[in-house]
């Protein structure tokens, strides 16, 4: 075949498109375990460091295997629900209506760690806090984000912002208050709260609402006994 034709060119491109979307196909499925097993231990650090826990690397799923000692969704009665609480997806789980229940031992002392979800200023934001075996006290949070703005709205993701909830209440004369996230120099009245971000204020107010949002579908769970 003569190479200068346009019959030849268009042969040898297509063929080099379909070598090439082959080999990236192959190359994108013999990665996808591994991709897999790095989403998944990054999930098990973000609901250690819920429980004020920070590990890294190969000792990430030993930790988590040591401190985690159950998981199940609930229904927004505070029900269990068939499912797998690890698995399930926290940006689906209010339409879902099954929400994960992890429940650590920390020196000695049962923690539950619930799921959050919720919208910042430029994407998704996540988290877990854990609260005491009174169902009301915070003990740790984490939070994450999609594509916040660094030095601003990224800030929620430091443990200098995440340290804040330690402490605070829930509930205030058996009413669910959540915690309020407020700018600084400012109050809640009625509730518990913290500073927000400076200059970050649309992604404070965006956890604020995720937190408010998330945990009240948790009121039945957190209002059952043990």
């Amino acid at each position: 075949m003569n190479r200068d034709s346009n019959a030849y060119t268009i042969i040898y491109a297509s063929v080099m498109v379909v070598l090439v979307a082959a080999l990236l196909a192959f190359t994108s499925e013999s990665l996808r375990s591994y991709q897999k097993k790095n989403e998944a231990n990054d999930k098990r650090q973000q609901i250690l460091r819920s429980v004020n826990v920070s590990v890294s690397g190969s000792g990430t799923e030993a930790k988590y295997s040591e401190l985690i000692r159950e998981s199940f969704l609930v229904n927004d009665r505070g029900e269990r629900v068939d499912g797998d609480a690890f698995a399930t997806d926290a940006a689906k789980m209010f339409s879902e209506n099954a929400y994960p229940v992890f429940v650590a031992d920390v020196d000695g002392q049962r923690k539950y760690i619930l799921a959050m979800s919720g919208a910042g200023l430029w994407g998704a934001i996540w988290g877990y806090v854990s609260v005491d075996e009174d169902k009301n006290t915070v003990f740790g949070t984490d939070f994450s984000h999609q594509g916040e703005t660094p030095g601003l709205g990224a800030e929620i993701s430091t443990a200098a912002f995440s340290s804040r909830f330690q402490g605070k209440q829930l509930f205030k004369n058996d009413e669910f208050k959540s915690v309020a996230i407020v700018k600084p120099g400012k109050t809640a009245p009625g509730q518990d709260y913290v500073d927000g971000i400076s200059g970050g204020t649309i992604t404070s107010n965006g956890v604020d609402r995720m937190i408010r949002n998330s945990l009240k579908s948790y009121v039945g769970f957190l209002n059952a006994k043990n």
